[in-house]
């Protein structure tokens, strides 16, 4: 069972906040940032554009505000590729991991996602992908485009879980990432997002204040499950399922 959110006092003082400060604000962030990511992605490269992306999702977790706490830094390797696999508790999980992961990655979203304003464009001309889940075939040729932009140390980020869990209790996953990594021959790198249920709650825009945590497993390659990838699924749901023990302190 999930814990129970609390809802105290100052939460209604927060709206106070969010409605004339936090929207506004969030409105320009992503409008400008989309902007120049889907510029600089033209004009220089899909790198370059990736970092107003990070700056958008930075932006948006000081605005918020929300406190995170990365652990695990070490087990990334410099320059090398992996395919990220972690929990999808609630939207905010991409603000978390484009603010504070620290890799380069690709991220693998579903198709109705383009057509958001401004952003929808800009994650296109930056590299993300965009997946079809209108039929098997339409999947397979979105995960053929995912080979083709993992290069030069670019990452890929799934959620097998293929949908918002919204509580800290995962759903089953979906083997996509996991025989994307072994045709690929790439480690999976397993990330537990931590509280992000907290922070975006059910409803428009219920957003709220608090502290979240990103751990950062460390990889597991995949050559010992080129014929079992049901395995290596269930391994690497059982590394982010134990990130969830993370106590968070006043």
């Amino acid at each position: 069972m999930s814990k129970k959110k609390p809802f105290t006092f100052w939460l209604w003082l927060y709206q106070l906040y969010k409605w004339p400060v936090y929207l506004p604000l969030m409105l320009v962030n992503s409008i400008v940032n989309a902007i120049l990511a889907a510029l600089f992605s033209i004009i220089l490269s899909p790198i370059a554009g990736s970092f107003w992306g990070m700056l958008w999702a930075r932006i948006a977790c000081w605005i918020t505000p929300v406190r995170t706490k990365v652990y695990g830094r070490e087990n990334v390797v410099p320059n090398q590729s992996y395919v990220i696999v972690a929990n999808h508790q609630t939207g905010f999980d991409i603000f978390l991991l484009y603010a504070h992961l620290g890799i380069d990655f690709k991220w693998v979203m579903k198709k109705e996602l383009r057509k958001l304003p401004f952003i929808g464009y800009a994650s296109e001309k930056v590299g993300h992908i965009f997946i079809d889940r209108s039929s098997p075939r339409a999947s397979v040729l979105s995960l053929e485009e995912a080979k083709r932009k993992l290069t030069g140390g670019s990452s890929v980020l799934m959620f097998p879980e293929g949908t918002r869990s919204g509580t800290q209790e995962m759903l089953p996953f979906k083997r996509g990432a996991f025989k994307l990594a072994i045709e690929l021959e790439l480690p999976i790198l397993p990330v537990t997002i931590v509280n992000s249920w907290q922070i975006k709650r059910r409803g428009f825009l219920n957003i709220v204040p608090g502290k979240a945590a990103l751990v950062i497993h460390p990889p597991l390659t995949t050559c010992d499950y080129v014929d079992n990838p049901v395995t290596l699924m269930n391994i690497t749901k059982g590394i982010i399922e134990s990130g969830n023990k993370i106590e968070f302190t006043r």
